[in-house]
């Protein structure tokens, strides 16, 4: 490439990319690179172009040169991060923008990144404590305020999202930001219902001018909300259709999350509709694109659960175990929407309960006490009273500090089953409660949801049936092992007969009847599962049988259930 006497190849590069020749810039930064090897800003350069080309792999490999020159590049850290994100490793991405924050706190996009990183990870605490505190240093901090705003909606908060919006002390600068806020604000009126200000908000987004291909599907995502609010139908599966074809043409530059939601809201929507085809295509396009980020063993979980037989036999139990017999600690497991969370908000209606949600201390403690990988098992096994004494008493302080005033303090997070023979030994006073539901349908709820933090099992039907069989072996085991008492409930118990389950439960918590525990749905907490909407409506049955209308599609899911002796064959024709 030749180049004028005034102008070196990086200000050709900067010129190129201003003309919107991309492919010239990255040539010429590659050019800068050569005549100056040490100096990391052509290697920037170069990171964003590739990135803008869509070579995610390219934008990976530059940002790392840059950084090899330059560590305490914090900007790079962040690109190189947003990089690693668009390549679907996320553990990656939020490494890097840790290290950005390290080496400068309070770093806007870092902070922004790192926030949306970790609810997507199901760190939802981590990832609002960290955008709350940034937002408190810094009001105008344009990105952090929309990354929460959006964790508000995810939840279906939109009046507190509109609120945290409004109180912004200005519009976004930038075009970019400034769409992204209408576009957050809209929602947050669409989901108040209030139709209104949401056509005025519609109307300040269109202002700005057409959507950006990588956004297009979320401006067609509004105009399908508002039409159904207006209950027109045929505008509603306009939107829809267009969203459809909007989702292909997003283009390198989507962030990845929008195309993932597009899908799951269209899925939500034909399903609503009575249109099982066109919701299940949608369904496995979401998951095909989580698939890519989440890689599943059977032969590592396999492997997992059978370290569990062998370690944590019955023998084990009569060995070293710590001495308390602290009655506090309730745990409700089972698999993702079997009814844990209806069971819990049931019980956080008591006045002696306090429901503490999804709770990462019992896997954090196995981690802290044995580390990780496939001998957790066996070291956690071999661990003696005065280590499982000390672990106790830490765990239960921090249990207790959640509800001073409770006697039962339930961790409902359903993962907790694969680390029971932690409890067993840490915790011999904690009670259990075990949620079942038809595995058909719990196929069918994991398949229609998209999970936030790993669920690797669940983007594939059949890895999906599978897991569900021997989670149900495990399950087995620690009823045939664990001292602690373990209850089962069907979530078909609380529909046909509430009052004598209930009264099953608090006979098996050692509570006392509450009245207020039938009233459940009034109650006032923050429920941060996908089962927020429902358990603040009295039992019904809308969820039994749900799998029903997508046999067909389920076909892998419902053959490895069978396979599992989960469910009976079907009858041949």
């Amino acid at each position: 490439m030749k180049t004028t006497e005034d102008q070196s190849p990086l200000q050709l590069c900067l010129a190129l990319r201003a003309q919107g020749d991309l492919s010239g810039a990255l040539a010429a930064a590659i050019e800068a690179a050569a005549a100056a090897p040490a100096d990391p800003v052509p290697y920037y350069a170069q990171g964003e172009l590739h990135a803008a080309l869509g070579d995610n792999a390219g934008s990976v490999r530059a940002f790392a040169e840059a950084l090899h020159r330059a560590p305490g590049w914090p900007d790079a850290w962040v690109n190189l991060g947003l990089a690693r994100y668009r390549q679907g490793a996320i553990t990656a991405a939020k490494t890097a923008m840790s290290e950005a924050l390290r080496l400068a706190p309070g770093h806007e996009a870092a902070a922004a990144n790192l926030g949306a990183f970790l609810r997507l990870t199901g760190e939802a605490d981590a990832a609002e404590a960290l955008l709350h505190e940034t937002l408190a240093r810094n009001p105008g901090a344009e990105g952090v305020r929309l990354n929460l705003a959006a964790a508000l909606l995810q939840r279906q908060l939109g009046a507190e999202a509109l609120a945290l919006l409004d109180a912004a002390p200005a519009l976004p600068s930038s075009l970019p930001a400034l769409r992204q806020f209408h576009l957050a604000r809209s929602l947050a009126l669409l989901q108040r219902g209030d139709i209104a200000a949401a056509r005025l908000a519609l109307a300040a987004l269109a202002a700005i001018g057409p959507a950006p291909p990588e956004l297009a599907p979320l401006y067609h995502a509004r105009d399908l909300l508002l039409a159904e609010l207006e209950r027109d139908k045929p505008r509603a599966y306009a939107a829809a259709q267009a969203m459809a074809a909007a989702i292909p043409q997003m283009g390198p530059n989507a962030v990845l999350e929008h195309c993932i939601m597009a899908h799951y809201d269209l899925a939500a929507f034909f399903s609503a509709n009575r249109d099982p085809a066109s919701a299940f295509t949608h369904w496995s396009q979401g998951h095909a694109l989580l698939r890519k980020s989440q890689p599943f063993s059977r032969q590592a979980f396999s492997d997992f659960i059978q370290a569990n037989f062998t370690q944590f036999d019955a023998a084990r139990f009569a060995g070293p175990r710590a001495a308390n017999r602290d009655p506090a600690p309730v745990f409700i497991v089972g698999m993702p929407r079997s009814g844990t969370t209806l069971c819990e908000q049931i019980l956080a209606a008591h006045a002696q309960v306090h429901g503490a949600g999804e709770r990462a201390a019992l896997a954090k403690t196995a981690w802290e006490l044995a580390g990780t990988g496939p001998d957790l098992p066996a070291r956690l096994a071999a661990l003696d009273a005065a280590s499982l004494d000390a672990a106790a008493a830490h765990y239960l302080a921090e249990l207790h500090a959640l509800a001073p005033g409770k006697t039962r303090i339930i961790d409902k997070m359903p993962g907790n089953e694969l680390y029971l023979g932690l409890v067993g030994l840490l915790l011999p006073g904690a009670k259990i409660i075990h949620c079942v539901r038809d595995p058909r349908d719990i196929g069918m709820s994991i398949w229609t949801f998209r999970f936030h933090g790993e669920h690797p099992y669940a983007h594939d039907l059949a890895d999906l049936g599978w897991t569900i069989g021997q989670r149900a072996r495990l399950m087995r085991h620690w009823q045939a092992v664990l001292p602690n008492p373990i209850l089962t409930i069907a979530l078909e118990d609380w529909v046909n007969d509430f009052d004598a389950t209930l009264a099953r439960v608090l006979t098996h918590l050692d509570l006392p009847p509450d009245p207020a525990c039938a009233r459940f749905y009034e109650i006032d907490r923050d429920v941060r599962t996908v089962s927020r909407a429902q358990v603040r409506r009295p039992v019904n049955a809308n969820g039994i049988g749900r799998w029903r209308p997508y046999a067909t599609q389920l076909a892998p899911l419902i053959q490895e259930l069978e396979a599992a002796g989960m469910i009976e064959p079907a009858p041949s024709p």
